[in-house]
C-alpha cells in the first residue's frame, strides 16, 4: 500500500463501521481506561489507551511487518489519541 492509501484506510476504518459498531472513540477509550484502572491499580487516561493499543500494533508489527491492516490500525489509533487527548486537556 502507498502511503495515502494507508492513510485513506486508517481514516476510513476510524470513522466508517467501527465507529458505527462502537461507539464514539472517547467514550470507547474512557471505558478501558477506567477498566485498565481497575486491573492494574493505577489510573490509566483515555490517550494512554490508544497508546497502548498502538503498541499492541507495533508489536504485531514487529512479526509480521507486511501486515498492511496493522499499519492502518496504527495510524487510526494516533489520530483517536490525539483527539481524546485535545478532550481531556479541554475538560480540565
Amino acid at each position: 500500500m502507498t502511503r495515502d492509501e494507508v492513510l485513506a484506510e486508517a481514516s476510513r476504518l476510524i470513522n466508517g463501521d467501527r465507529a458505527r459498531d462502537y461507539g464514539d472513540a472517547s467514550e470507547s477509550f474512557a471505558r478501558l481506561a477506567a477498566l485498565w484502572s481497575a486491573v492494574l491499580g493505577a489510573p490509566v487516561a483515555a490517550h494512554q489507551v490508544a497508546l497502548c493499543l498502538l503498541q499492541l500494533k507495533v508489536s504485531r508489527l514487529c512479526v509480521t511487518p507486511t501486515h498492511a491492516d496493522s499499519w492502518a490500525d496504527a495510524i487510526g489509533y494516533l489520530a483517536l489519541g490525539a483527539e481524546v487527548a485535545g478532550r481531556e486537556e479541554e475538560s480540565t
